[in-house]
């Protein structure tokens, strides 16, 4: 317990250190391509059909541009390492982006997005990680983007919670996977499907590549409700996503050791969500929403009330998390306090 409240405490303290030291140099990297789901989507879904969109209030309430598409109160995770990357600005969205802005970087994340196709096929149109990669080979090849400069950049990949959140363990019969794997079945089939795309992004110039992990699911406010009788944690769905995320550090390995000429590393966003870790950073709320939601909904109300202290609170609706929640896991990322074998600011100096 000791070593996890020392471990705690140095997130903060080591991404200062790091971000003090690359202040005074330039972008780190010429460019930064982001995959992912809601937690890194930033408007690609604002004109889907779908209700995994938020480019409404109180979305984005904490960001100067407003409700942008952003699954936050303010920004996310990319945002903050777009920041610590020293970029001018953040990574735009792929869709309505220009051409010439895949010279610089796209973030092609998606809302709903899962590793397997069919994963929020309940929830409407959404960009899954296979035409996400698509997406990103048309737009490096309409822009001729030089492929020794796409093997400088950062990329980063956040994808797999909805393979749980809206599949794996959605209620009903809209799903079969629970019914056809066990946990570690379905983990091998997803790293199965993730190796293969990734292996597609390696040859289309990928080189520097942060994997996040699936974090304590089980623990958001959504599954709480559903699958923790609306006590606590549910126990089962943190215990489903522990061999996924075993399996995709070991595909980290696998491609490091494969690929003489990759960095890649996995973010591990499981571990640190303990209620010791919480209240070190000054977390006060950690299963509520911040803003309103309506019963067996898990986004915010439109233009309905929320909480008066949103530093305080890890999620922001039932399954996403704060700006500030946001920003720790970023800047712990950046440090190399939660990333093995580099840091992402390592990544961005070799």
């Amino acid at each position: 317990m000791a070593e996890g409240m020392f471990k705690v405490l140095l997130w903060v303290f080591a991404a200062t250190v790091f971000a003090m030291a690359e202040g005074a140099r330039g972008q780190l990297v010429p460019c930064y391509f982001v995959f992912g789901d809601s937690v890194f989507d930033n408007g690609n879904n604002n004109n889907l059909n779908t209700s995994a969109k938020v480019n409404y209030s109180p979305y984005g309430m904490d960001l100067a541009r407003g409700p942008t598409g952003r699954f936050s109160n303010g920004r996310n995770i990319p945002d903050f390492i777009a920041e610590l990357m020293r970029f001018s600005d953040y990574i735009p969205p792929f869709t309505g982006a220009s051409p010439e802005q895949a010279h610089t970087g796209l973030n092609y994340a998606s809302g709903g997005a899962g590793i397997l196709e069919d994963t929020s096929y309940h929830l409407g149109d959404r960009i899954s990680f296979k035409t996400q990669i698509k997406n990103h080979r048309a737009a490096i090849m309409n822009a001729n983007v030089p492929p020794e400069k796409l093997k400088q950049c950062l990329y980063t990949i956040n994808i797999g919670s909805n393979d749980y959140l809206n599949n794996y363990f959605m209620q009903g019969d809209k799903y079969n996977t629970q019914r056809k794997y066990t946990y570690a079945q379905f983990a091998d089939s997803l790293i199965r499907h993730y190796r293969s795309f990734l292996k597609l992004l390696y040859v289309q110039g990928a080189r520097k590549v942060a994997l996040f992990g699936v974090s304590k699911i089980g623990c958001t406010p959504r599954m709480i409700a559903s699958h923790g009788g609306g006590m606590g944690c549910a126990a089962e769905v943190n215990r489903a996503v522990k061999p996924f995320n075993m399996n995709l550090k070991a595909l980290v390995r696998e491609f490091n050791t494969n690929f003489t000429d990759a960095k890649f590393t996995f973010v591990d966003m499981y571990s640190g969500q303990t209620p010791l870790a919480y209240a070190a950073l000054g977390f006060a709320v950690t299963q509520k929403s911040c803003c309103t939601v309506e019963s067996g909904e898990e986004l915010c109300a439109a233009n309905k009330p929320v909480c008066a202290f949103r530093d305080r609170y890890v999620y922001w609706d039932s399954v996403h998390s704060t700006e500030r929640a946001n920003m720790l896991m970023a800047k712990a990322a950046f440090a190399g306090v939660v990333a093995f074998p580099y840091s992402v600011a390592l990544l961005g100096r070799i």
